[in-house]
């Protein structure tokens, strides 16, 4: 995180946590420490950064995004 009082850096941050609580602590409920870890695993690396759509992107995944853009793009000129 950024420095003391850098809100900015604070709100992404913020806004990522809240998120993943919402969307994966508050429905889950695990028995031991390696079942939520790799839960959160899961769900930052094959949700989040792969899958999610983002508005950013035009309401696509990052995944539907590159896959286009590889499309649009000749692979000599990348």
């Amino acid at each position: 995180m950024g420095s003391v009082g850098d809100s900015y850096d604070n709100a992404l941050m913020e806004n990522f946590f809240s998120t993943l609580k919402t969307e994966l602590v508050y429905r889950c409920a695990w028995q031991t420490r390696d079942e939520a870890e790799n839960a959160l695993f899961a769900y930052i690396d094959g949700w989040y950064d792969s899958q999610r759509i983002q508005k950013k992107l035009g309401w696509r995944s990052p995944d539907e995004f590159e896959a286009s853009y590889h499309q649009r793009v000749p692979a000599g000129t990348r």
